[in-house]
């Protein structure tokens, strides 16, 4: 087991649902590592803000971790006086870990192919490598540039990965699981129950404190 190697997820986790978590773990038995980190955004730069603040959702996703030893919570973008740029993120991880340790950063395809969009996005194969993740019967279409970003620096090679600080990207395939947030959000306010969609625990604190527009009638679902 690789237990000198960073992995770790980012998202706004609004909430943290089975798909993160069955992803999260997939990851980590495939590479072998310790442990893979979820990271909770306090202010995402490139999308909605989410409904719930950094401290509920960092709350969540340490719910769901809590009995699951591959997987762990970091509160370092929830307490942060900056936004979210992942690459303050990783500039973060770097300075804790030093330049060789290797650090890996789980993408779903959509944001690995919007990355042009993002914050100094050039930077970030210096710091890292970045680890696809490919729903099945995803159809692949990158923009020129990031048609080139693949070229030049995707591998097959999981020792490379294990083994380099940074410089690679790796595409894998994982298990479909059909859930979103929005969808968990939109069965709250609708009174019906989101669960076996969530871990029980996540569920169990939207309902204590009342999250998503949860009301008194769906007390006991």
């Amino acid at each position: 087991m690789s237990e000198s190697v960073k992995v770790f997820m980012g998202g706004t986790f609004d909430p943290i649902h089975n798909g993160h978590l069955r992803t999260a773990l997939e990851i980590q038995q495939w590479l072998g590592v310790k442990q893979v980190t979820l990271m909770p955004s306090k202010v995402p730069v490139h999308r909605k803000s989410p409904e719930r603040s950094g401290q509920q959702r960092l709350d969540m996703v340490r719910l769901a971790v809590a009995d699951e030893q591959a997987l762990v919570a970091d509160e370092r973008e929830v307490i942060s006086a900056d936004a979210s740029y992942t690459v303050l993120t990783l500039e973060s991880f770097r300075r804790e870990l030093g330049p060789q340790i290797p650090i890996c950063m789980i993408l779903g395809m959509d944001a690995y192919l919007s990355l042009p969009q993002w914050d100094r996005w050039w930077e970030l194969l210096a710091l890292c490598h970045i680890v696809v993740v490919k729903r099945p019967g995803w159809i692949y279409e990158p923009c020129e540039q990031m048609q080139r970003i693949s070229d030049e620096h995707e591998t097959d090679d999981l020792d490379i990965v294990l083994q380099k600080p940074a410089g690679h990207v790796i595409f894998r395939e994982l298990t479909p699981l059909g859930i979103s947030a929005t969808q968990i959000r939109e069965l709250i306010r609708d009174g019906r129950s989101p669960r076996y969609l969530l871990p029980d625990a996540v569920w169990d604190y939207i309902k204590q404190n009342r999250l998503y527009n949860f009301e008194q009638h769906n007390e006991g679902k």
